[in-house]
């Protein structure tokens, strides 16, 4: 994994096996809990969301992720959105298949960050997170499959059924995976499952629309 500084905030991204510099990629942007914020970049180099997709075969996105050393995402959200569009406008960026992810904290900064720029991610991946569910009509063009562990105690589940409730009402295209019996650690089989990284291929976004290639059920593997 390389590891680059953007304004004072530290980001590591990790390339595909078959990475050629000038081609362009699927781009996943990942956003951490708390438990990964702070200075030290090894810690995120730690996290499971790396450790899981590396266990993923013939696995094409380009993973990108950059380091809280804040309280929380929403204290360095300004940098947060110039970050974001620096990554959609990389060299090895399809900006037709740019995708959101975060758990827990960044659960959170993904909810808003998606919110905040709606014409961007082509679906996103919130998982244990929430958000502010009155501007989820924002989302209304952007699919989206949330997770969470119907007993979580850290971030309660109501948190992602409110927001999927009202991307929905709003007339967008949100679907929900409660884990039964799970608490707060529902990235683990969310990142483990290659379905959901499948499911992100479907979508792409042209002209600020998110479109999809083929039916879900369709897809069997990467590609």
């Amino acid at each position: 994994m390389a590891h680059f500084v953007f304004e004072q905030m530290q980001y590591m991204i990790r390339y595909p096996e078959d990475y050629r510099e000038g081609e362009r990629y699927p781009v996943i942007l990942f956003l951490h809990g708390a438990g990964t914020r702070g200075n030290d970049i090894n810690v995120l180099a730690n996290n499971a969301f790396f450790r899981l997709t590396r266990e993923h075969k013939d696995f094409p996105f380009v993973l990108v992720a950059p380091l809280c050393h804040s309280e929380t995402w929403f204290e360095l959200f300004e940098t947060l959105i110039r970050f974001t569009n620096m990554i959609q406008h990389a060299e090895f960026t399809d900006p037709e298949r740019f995708y959101l992810t975060g758990n827990s904290m960044g659960g959170y900064g993904a909810w808003q960050l998606a919110i905040s720029m709606p014409d961007v991610f082509a679906a996103m991946v919130p998982v244990c997170g929430g958000g502010m569910y009155w501007d989820a009509g924002r989302l209304k063009e952007t699919p989206v499959w949330a997770f969470h562990g119907d007993i979580d105690p850290v971030v309660l589940p109501e948190e992602s059924v409110k927001m999927v409730e009202a991307v929905n009402k709003r007339g967008g295209n949100a679907r929900l995976t409660l884990y039964p019996n799970t608490k707060h650690d529902s990235w683990t089989p969310t990142y483990s499952n290659p379905e959901v990284f499948a499911w992100m291929l479907t979508h792409r976004r042209t002209n600020g629309k998110a479109e999809a290639d083929q039916s879900y059920a369709d897809v069997k593997k990467f590609g």
